[in-house]
């Protein structure tokens, strides 16, 4: 099509697009921004709560989400609304997201765009920004596994590009040649701070030469130049899988949210923008070569403004969500169907970190696509050398190599899930999981709650003290992410336990994180069925009873409790092995507590925050009137973990149980 561009500021190089084409473009920008002032309106009238406009910048949601096969994902940010609209999802259904009604996507738990929908493979933001550059990175590696052909678009704005996420994730993506979009949206600031203050290189897409990764700018006001160079660019993805970094040069023409505004912003900057407004730009170009008329822009318009106020009414009338505190308990996980797996193999003695190996290895023969993820573990074996030989059993595309990035392995393993693969992933050192915090509490811990989408990951934590590591490579951090609804954790003792709660752990569809104590690793043997099986989540296990005192612990501790009763041979106990921290098996400790009248706990974690002071205050609550002395904890002292080891040996409360267990039942 040969076209004249005298009207527009903006040069439009239409090549073989036919007018079809170019009027679902318009049609496309046109139902975004009419949408948009819609909801000004409303915010100003308190029907919305907040909105987060993307005036100005709608070409580039929409071009790449047109550029993209309807079965390929996209993860979008809170401005892209042409992203869900060009994906064609009902608008009341929008509309009722935005008013926490039930039609929304999130029943009412999560606002504006964070949320996601699989029937639309859309997968929504989380506040934190960072996190969805590496989920996009595990969606992208779940369509290269199963040799799909796909690309996976993610977004991200230019003050995001600051996280650390974003050098994770972009650095993953190169190594292991993802099939990724990258789109950036440059539009000049991360609410108020300008892009001076953000990077110090010219162009974002200049960053794509450290990671080895192609990288284009493109206008991101020119709807033609999106659409055009993003098809382009997918369609080569397709046929040779790799990232390629976009950064879309555009403008916020609004406040980062309305209540901020843009005093900030210097007048000339918003002039100079407004004339290169992609939608009234596109309009005078598709009426100036007569793809449009007048009346046709009437036309158009008088439709989508029908669909949304139609819409409207539709989300208008529907009733407020009642809360249901049932509902919103049974939501916080998605249901697993514990199936127990028994065996009558023969038993053969085992080191602890034999029963782990084993659970891994036979799971990956039992879940045929489970993928395992971390440091060193490919041909190495891993730190501990629990995954040695696997990569000559299973292969490099399920035993993962990763670079030192725990954040990026964490959302990918998210991304796995969303695209219907498990994953087991292994810090190094549990202690290490704090660099990938973030993604583990916010996103794993939160995604089936706020949109029905579980995360299939298990994060496997090797922890603890006594082996003179230091602060950095001896804490028990299980405390971190009890307290954290949509997280399960897990903490055997003994090689038995090992094994059949982590083959468990691996079958729940849920995120759990698996402590492994490493002085367990080679010190604790037991007979352990050489065959697969299962044991099940929130079941202590009772090792020995007694009329005296309940003792309850988990882990190492449980060892130490076992050893002083053996020095002890007159104290008369019931011995509680938790075994699974959450969910937590009350029933048995409080059946227990109730015969015996007195409890002392007995944790490896330092004492304020920890597992010890809940449990105990379950106690106080439910077996009150049966206590006959107050509840006690032990646990390590208020400090860091001590590198020496007779400094260690004080800190930990192994040399103190003794004595309190004796004052306790002396009391």
């Amino acid at each position: 099509m040969n076209l004249s561009n005298s009207l527009s500021s903006i040069k439009y190089l239409i090549g073989t697009l036919d007018e079809a084409t170019l009027l679902s473009l318009y049609r496309n920008v046109l139902k975004s921004r009419l949408i948009e002032e819609k909801m000004l309106i409303l915010l100003r009238q308190g029907k919305i709560s907040k909105w987060f406009s993307g005036i100005g910048q709608e070409a580039i949601s929409v071009g790449v989400t047109m550029a993209m096969q309807r079965d390929e994902y996209i993860l979008p940010m809170h401005r892209n609304l042409g992203v869900f609209t060009t994906r064609n999802i009902p608008l009341y259904r929008l509309f009722s997201q935005w008013q926490g009604k039930a039609s929304g996507f999130t029943k009412g738990r999560d606002r504006s765009f964070h949320f996601g929908t699989q029937q639309y493979k859309i997968v929504g933001m989380i506040s934190h920004l960072g996190p969805q550059l590496g989920v996009a990175d595990g969606i992208a590696l779940a369509s290269k596994l199963n040799n799909k052909n796909q690309v996976t678009a993610v977004f991200t704005g230019e003050g995001a590009t600051s996280e650390g996420d974003f050098h994770e994730a972009l650095n993953v993506a190169s190594v292991w040649q993802l099939p990724v979009l990258f789109c950036v949206e440059n539009n000049g600031y991360g609410l108020s701070t300008p892009t001076n203050e953000q990077y110090r290189c010219e162009n974002i897409a200049d960053r794509g030469l450290g990671y080895g990764m192609e990288s284009h700018i493109i206008d991101g006001n020119n709807i033609v130049e999106v659409y055009t160079k993003v098809s382009e660019l997918a369609e080569s993805i397709r046929k040779n899988p790799r990232p390629i970094l976009l950064e879309f040069k555009t403008f916020r023409m609004r406040g980062h949210e309305e209540a901020s505004g843009t005093k900030y912003v210097p007048q000339d900057l918003m002039d100079t923008w407004a004339e290169k407004d992609p939608l009234i730009n596109f309009q005078a170009f598709l009426k100036e070569n007569n793809v449009i008329s007048e009346a046709d822009e009437v036309t158009i318009k008088e439709a989508i403004v029908h669909e949304i106020n139609e819409h409207l009414e539709v989300a208008f009338a529907e009733e407020d969500i009642t809360p249901n505190e049932t509902e919103e308990l049974n939501d916080v996980y998605q249901v697993f169907k514990y199936q127990h797996v028994d065996t009558n193999s023969e038993l053969k003695e085992i080191r602890f970190i034999d029963a782990i190996s084993d659970g891994l290895k036979q799971s990956m023969q039992h879940h045929s696509d489970l993928v395992i993820m971390g440091q060193d573990i490919a041909e190495y074996g891993g730190a501990f050398k629990i995954t040695e030989g696997f990569v000559e059993q299973f292969g490099k595309d399920r035993i993962r190599n990763t670079p030192i990035c725990e954040s990026a392995i964490v959302e990918a393993a998210m991304g796995l899930s969303i695209a219907g693969i498990k994953s087991v992933v292994e810090m190094q050192f549990a202690d290490f999981v704090s660099s990938g915090f973030n993604p583990v509490v916010n996103y794993l811990a939160k995604s089936f709650y706020r949109w029905s989408q579980n995360a299939d990951v298990v994060i496997r934590m090797p922890c603890g003290g006594g082996v003179a590591a230091g602060p950095f490579h001896s804490q028990t951090n299980e405390a971190w992410f009890t307290k954290t609804p949509g997280l399960k954790v897990v903490y055997p003792a003994f090689p038995y336990d090992a094994k059949g709660l982590l083959n468990t752990a691996i079958n729940d569809p849920n995120p759990v994180l698996f402590f492994e104590h490493k002085g367990l690793y080679r010190s604790i043997r037991q007979e352990v069925p050489v065959d697969y099986y299962t044991l099940p989540f929130g079941k202590a296990s009772v090792l020995r009873t007694g009329k005296d005192i309940t003792i309850i612990s988990y882990g190492a501790a449980i060892h130490w409790v076992l050893e002083t009763l053996d020095n002890n041979p007159d104290i008369s106990a019931d011995v509680i092995d938790l075994r699974t921290l959450q969910p937590l098996d009350v029933d048995t400790i409080y059946n227990s507590v109730k015969k015996t009248g007195k409890a002392i706990i007995l944790q490896e974690d330092s004492l304020f925050g920890g597992i010890a002071s809940d449990i105990s205050a379950g106690i106080m609550e439910h077996c009150f009137k049966y206590l006959d002395a107050p509840v006690k904890r032990v646990a390590s002292m208020e400090t860091p973990i001590p590198f020496a080891s007779q400094l260690e040996q004080q800190y930990l409360p192994k040399n103190r149980f003794e004595a309190d267990l004796k004052a306790l039942l002396a009391y």
